[in-house]
């Protein structure tokens, strides 16, 4: 059964460049939209495209700091680095006309939740969005703005009282949880590889949110290595039990693709089955804990023609309601867009050759798993804050 999908979007959205030597390329974002055409997706009924516009200063500064935001105007026009914000690091170059770059990607996320929110559309997408790590005074970890953090915010002025994040990014997202760290309108909740192998080096499962928000922070750290079963595992024993008690009254994801085993900067071994697998867990709880109000984001996402448009395709397909059988065949003409913008020769379907399965966390617990470690820590730390007993 369809559903109805907004998604946010125009050419702008793949202006946010660092530069040609940077993993965080644009064309990984180009590459997702032009197979979702091919293949249909848009075509689906219920599905439209929202306009997009910049987030203003007022509006950036529901998360940001006001003299960070003069900052990253002031580097994009002047190209010199800023320490005091981050600007200008390996990791966050600054470039040409960052602000207005940002600013659209942000615009975009409150967009789909503007989407959501009013009634337009069911699900809003912006999967050129989910910069999850951007802190209020600081560029962080590839991230200039926070629109992950942002559209939640836009959402809580809009009179929201119960926004639930949830983050399948392979990194912790370290910023959506900082912003609203002792806030109990807002539940987040992170699964990422261990902060002892992987940046940003935090996100523990201890990290329980503020003293007015305790239990309102989940973080589940899997060991490197983790596969679709593990992944899987720890997802289902820690988000539908949480999601089903709070209740949100809308859901905010951030589906970064790095948990993939191809991906360069991370150590998880999840396949493209796994991940679509758990974006068809999203929506079913988006439908079953949040009437069905779901906002839908990117994120990482490092290998850039054999994963990143597959998984992201796969993500807007089960947005729509008309999901893609993995045996798909990618459409010749994508291959040949492949090979004219990357030189690359593209996947010829839309899998990797894994079938994800996983046993439930319930029918037992392994003491020398390290997985089932993780997952009991956190269950410990954070389910009876919610009433929910951590041991069924």
């Amino acid at each position: 059964m369809g559903c109805s999908l907004r998604i946010a979007w125009n050419d702008g959205l793949t202006g946010y460049n660092f530069g040609p030597q940077h993993p965080l390329a644009p064309i990984r974002v180009e590459l997702t939209m032009d197979l979702s055409r091919r293949l249909g997706v848009f075509d689906a009924p219920g599905i439209s495209f929202a306009p997009v516009e910049p987030a203003d200063d007022a509006l950036l500064e529901l998360v940001h700091d006001r003299d960070y935001v003069a900052a990253v105007k002031r580097a994009g026009q002047t190209l010199r680095p800023d320490e005091t914000y981050s600007l200008g690091t390996l990791d966050n170059p600054v470039f040409a006309n960052m602000h207005e770059a940002s600013a659209l990607i942000a615009g975009a996320s409150v967009a789909a939740a503007r989407a959501v929110w009013t009634g337009e559309a069911e699900h809003g997408a912006n999967i050129a969005g989910g910069l999850h790590h951007a802190m209020p005074r600081k560029a962080w970890g590839f991230c200039v703005y926070n629109d992950a953090a942002l559209a939640i915010a836009w959402l809580l002025e809009q009179g929201a009282k119960r926004v639930a994040y949830v983050d399948v990014d392979v990194h912790h997202g370290d910023g959506v949880q900082e912003m609203f760290y002792n806030d109990p309108r807002v539940l987040t909740i992170s699964l990422h590889e261990s902060p002892l192998t992987l940046f940003p080096g935090t996100g523990y499962p201890e990290e329980i949110g503020g003293p007015d928000a305790e239990g309102y922070a989940v973080n589940v750290a899997l060991p490197a290595g983790s596969n679709d079963a593990m992944w899987l595992r720890a997802f289902h024993a820690v988000v539908p039990p949480l999601l089903r008690e709070f209740q949100p009254e809308v859901l905010v994801t951030q589906q970064g693709c790095d948990t993939h085993t191809l991906d360069p900067l991370a150590n998880l071994t999840v396949s493209l089955d796994g991940q679509r697998r758990t974006y068809e867990a999203l929506h079913e709880l988006a439908k079953e804990t949040a009437a069905g109000r779901w906002v839908l984001l990117g994120g990482g996402g490092y290998e850039l023609v054999q994963v990143v448009p597959r998984a992201w395709s796969h993500l807007l397909a089960q947005a729509s309601g008309y999901p893609i059988d993995p045996e798909t065949r990618t459409p010749d003409e994508w291959h040949e867009f492949v090979k004219e913008r990357t030189g690359e020769v593209a996947p010829l379907h839309m899998t990797d050759g894994h079938k994800a399965d996983y046993t439930p966390f319930e029918a037992g617990f392994d003491p020398g798993d390290a997985v089932d470690r993780a997952i009991r820590a956190t269950r410990r730390a954070v389910f009876p804050c919610h009433g929910i007993d951590p041991m069924l």
